[in-house]
């Protein structure tokens, strides 16, 4: 089993130059940091559709993208307001 660690779509990855201000509202902002689990968690899930680890229907892998990005707004809106 290979390793997750090379997911693609990292926070980090979606979010270059932001870290500091992800961990200062990670630290400060209960909301903000439930946003990033579920965004990590439903990111890993897309990563294990996309890459086979996890059978799932194209309608499932779908759904997971658009939960994704609706996370991933929603993230991008905090940073934003922050």
């Amino acid at each position: 089993e290979k390793a997750m660690a090379n997911t693609p779509h990292t926070l980090q990855e979606e979010f270059p130059g932001e870290a500091a201000k992800i961990s200062a509202l990670k630290g400060s902002d209960a909301h903000f940091a439930r946003l990033l689990q579920e965004y990590d968690e439903v990111n890993d899930k897309v990563h294990r559709a996309e890459t086979r680890v996890d059978a799932v229907s194209e309608e499932h892998e779908e759904a997971l993208r658009r939960q994704r990005a609706r996370v991933k707004d929603a993230i991008a809106a905090a940073l934003r307001a922050a």
